[in-house]
């Protein structure tokens, strides 16, 4: 059986799963929010704070002072949908053809939006200050580093920061929080490979790029699973391949992409030099060219020890299950944590129903709403720990 949350938290669930339900109506993509933004200043408004809008285009943020000069913790949740067609049978599915809320974010603003309005109720009991942000465009191309560059960290100073994922793959009330890496950096390669074309029944004439390339891919595996150190996590993963318009043609170019994950800077830094390394060496092998391109994409999540015990300590008062996982899905909460002291944590939204249970980005994803007043009702218990205590 799932706790009670206290009664603020009770009288609101109504109100904040019928704002989620709005939001996943209306889903827009990143730096595209413009609605959703609109609507959570118009309740921070009704709340009783003043927002400020526009930041890194959509992105939104209040202020809520305590009577007592003291720390001041960020709480953050992401706005944005994915391009994706909705698949569900729900009442309140998504109404724009090709977008979707399918990993949660429609959940993890109205649950902040709730929270905010609870806080501002209860802000005679803060010795500090608890700095709510609405982020646009996680899910690409990153709203967090626009925003820290317009300056969300300052104006007051943050000196830590909060952020809570819904999660399908936990059962519903289930909480997912540990110390150190929790999600992987997700960095992108595109590799380039130029050969000879010529009649695919004479290929002792050409330079084939395409048997060049099936080789490379298998042997690029070779830098996970023989020269990185086995206690050090790593994935590459091929994801998209171009190359040929014929059945009888050798084509002059072939070129394949894909995705790099890691917990570490130093694996991280290994990976890209072993790969730069590797890729044009390998294709000369095969009598072609070989070019490696790296794009860094968002650095790795490490969650601080001191955050990291407030989420604990919450859930231990909550008496809730707790699990420890680390996954190598990406998030650019990462890069608030590097710059101030923070935690990320998962509580699980799986619905009731296996035949419900999608994972995310899955156009059947869904997640079950008996989360939602349990996330509320954490964020405030991490508030009370970090700005409350006596």
């Amino acid at each position: 059986m799932l706790p009670t949350a206290r009664p603020e938290v009770q009288a609101l669930i109504e109100e904040v799963i019928a704002l989620r339900r709005d939001f996943h109506r209306h889903p827009e993509l990143g730096f595209e929010e413009v609605r959703t933004s609109a609507k959570v200043a118009q309740f921070l408004r009704e709340s009783g704070l003043e927002p400020r809008e526009g930041i890194a285009k959509t992105g939104v943020c209040a202020l809520i002072e305590g009577p007592v000069d003291g720390p001041t913790l960020m709480l953050r949740a992401d706005m944005d949908a994915l391009p994706i067609l909705e698949e569900t049978d729900l009442e309140f599915a998504s109404q724009v053809p090709g977008k979707m809320h399918a990993c949660g974010h429609d959940l993890h603003t109205a649950i902040l939006l709730g929270t905010a309005r609870i806080l501002q109720g209860m802000k005679a009991r803060l010795k500090g200050r608890v700095k709510l942000i609405f982020q646009p465009a996680e899910e690409g191309p990153g709203g967090a580093w626009p925003m820290i560059e317009q300056g969300i960290l300052q104006n007051p100073k943050v000196d830590y920061a909060l952020g809570l994922h819904l999660w399908s793959d936990l059962p519903c009330g289930h909480v997912a929080i540990q110390s150190g890496p929790v999600m992987a950096a997700a960095d992108t390669f595109q590799v380039l490979i130029h050969g000879k074309g010529g009649h695919a029944a004479y290929p002792h004439e050409s330079a084939d790029p395409i048997v060049a390339a099936a080789a490379l891919i298998g042997a690029m595996q070779t830098v996970i699973s023989r020269r990185t150190n086995p206690f050090d996590t790593a994935v590459l993963s091929v994801t998209q391949i171009r190359g040929g318009s014929a059945d009888n043609v050798i084509p002059e170019r072939v070129e394949f992409s894909g995705t790099i994950r890691s917990f570490q800077q130093p694996v991280r830094d290994f990976l890209v030099a072993q790969l730069q390394e590797m890729v044009p060496n390998f294709c000369k092998a095969y009598g072609v060219e070989g070019e490696f391109h790296f794009h860094q994409g968002y650095p790795p999540l490490i969650n601080h020890p001191v955050p990291t015990g407030w989420v604990e300590q919450a859930v231990k008062k909550l008496g809730l299950p707790r699990a420890v996982q680390a996954t190598m899905g990406g998030e650019d909460m990462a890069y608030y944590l590097q710059e101030v002291p923070g935690a990320f944590f998962f509580l699980g939204a799986a619905p009731a129903a296996k035949e419900r249970t999608f994972p995310h980005h899955h156009p059947k994803f869904q997640l079950d709403e008996r989360a939602v007043p349990l996330a509320m009702e954490l964020f405030l218990r991490c508030v009370e720990e970090c700005l409350c205590t006596e």
